[in-house]
């Protein structure tokens, strides 16, 4: 449905910080106006208002944007279905998220082509819920002495002929690759996916600083879930955690659910790299709206108890999360003490940046898209607005 809308009574989130009395217009699928309710006069002239939506003084934000995403609703990308990629998008626009990346665990080859070819098809259409911006291929291309929750039967160094067939299976929704660097044709894989426009992050790797940064320095750009499957900071080995929180060439995810990475981690990060260089993800696994009991990551069997994913085989290996991407930024302002204004920043700007998509995602501004999400005082969505139509109201 076209026409004129409005969101107002709430404070409007900027990148700059939080305007009190703000309002947002809406024009179709795009934003006319944002800013002070006292201003829009000209933004509301001459026309109808065919909507009208009260925020009720909560916060008006623009929609988060999750890069890294596995499953949810019950649903996995790796289901290779567009029926399951428009469940994930679902569940996760009840908590704020706007737009996606349906993120891959390790497979054979033949396999994670269907889920691209999947992708591709389901990229850029409606789902009823959140925009499905395309592929993040994790794995098979991780060192399996960091393998996480991934399968060590299909890990595999870089293959310069996989890639060029993903690539043209994903065409433009091939969108980022999670990568170790010290794996044998680790350097060539990134330039030549660099070269693409594919986004390479550092991820499931047991690379030492100089590693990582050569990485970076062929054209690596972001760090997989930090902390998290890779190498930490030693005073003596900065590892790979050093090397991301040290360049400022690369942003970095957090799954920012107290539970894979301390707040005290969590805060470091953010005063290493600052909003513009953190991003919120959730590495969300299917079990997400569903209740406890066995599920799947990947092909491994994984126990969802108390609000954790854990492998069936080893407990103490965390497999993907349960964490939304309101959570995300609840966690970062009450338990870490960031300012409100970076949280969201982090789970939508900053992605959107990653992503080259900073033109017409991750802000409330005149000629954006109309991706929003109005929570309330405790920081939950209260109702999720995709291109211009309420996809979730509570």
């Amino acid at each position: 449905m076209g026409g004129r809308k409005v969101v107002g009574n709430g404070r409007l989130v900027t990148p700059a910080g939080v305007i009190e009395d703000g309002l947002l217009v809406i024009e179709g699928s795009k934003i006319a106006y944002a800013g002070p309710a006292a201003s829009a006069g000209d933004a509301l002239r001459g026309g109808t208002v065919v909507e009208e939506w009260d925020a009720q003084g909560g916060y008006i934000c623009p929609g988060f944007i999750d890069g890294h995403v596995h499953g949810g609703g019950g649903a996995d990308a790796m289901d290779a279905s567009a029926q399951a990629l428009v469940r994930m998008a679902r569940a996760h626009a009840a908590h704020g998220t706007t737009a996606l990346l349906a993120t891959t665990m390790s497979a054979p080859h033949e396999q994670l082509l269907e889920v691209a070819h999947v992708v591709r098809r389901v990229q850029g259409t409606a789902t009823g819920g959140a925009r499905v911006l395309g592929l993040h291929l994790e794995g098979p291309y991780i060192n399996p002495e960091r393998a996480g929750a991934h399968n060590p039967v299909w890990l595999r160094p870089p293959s310069a002929a996989e890639l060029a067939q993903l690539a043209a299976v994903a065409g433009p929704a091939f969108r980022t690759v999670t990568l170790a660097p010290e794996l044998p044709g680790a350097e060539a894989a990134i330039r030549w996916l660099v070269e693409r426009q594919v986004s390479v992050s550092l991820g499931h790797t047991a690379a030492t600083y100089e590693q990582a940064l050569a990485a970076v320095d062929a054209g690596a750009r972001a760090a997989t879930h930090l902390f998290n499957a890779m190498t930490g900071l030693h005073h003596r080995a900065p590892g790979c955690a050093g090397a991301v929180l040290a360049d400022a060439r690369v942003r970095v995810e957090l799954i920012a659910d107290g539970v894979h990475v301390h707040p005290g981690a969590l805060r470091l990060a953010y005063q290493c790299k600052g909003a513009a260089g953190v991003m919120l993800v959730t590495d969300c696994m299917r079990a997400l709206g569903c209740p406890d009991g066995e599920y799947t990551l990947g092909d491994l069997p994984v126990v969802v108890r108390d609000g954790q994913a854990r492998l069936r085989d080893n407990p103490a290996a965390l497999a993907g999360s349960l964490l939304t991407m309101d959570q995300a930024v609840r966690v970062m302002v009450q338990e870490v003490g960031v300012p409100l204004a970076d949280a969201v920043r982090m789970a939508s700007l900053t992605p959107a940046e990653a992503l080259g998509l900073a033109h017409r995602l991750g802000q409330l501004a005149a000629g954006f898209d109309a991706d929003v999400v109005v929570l309330d005082e405790a920081l939950t969505t209260v109702m999720t607005i995709v291109a211009g139509e309420v996809v979730f109201k509570r």
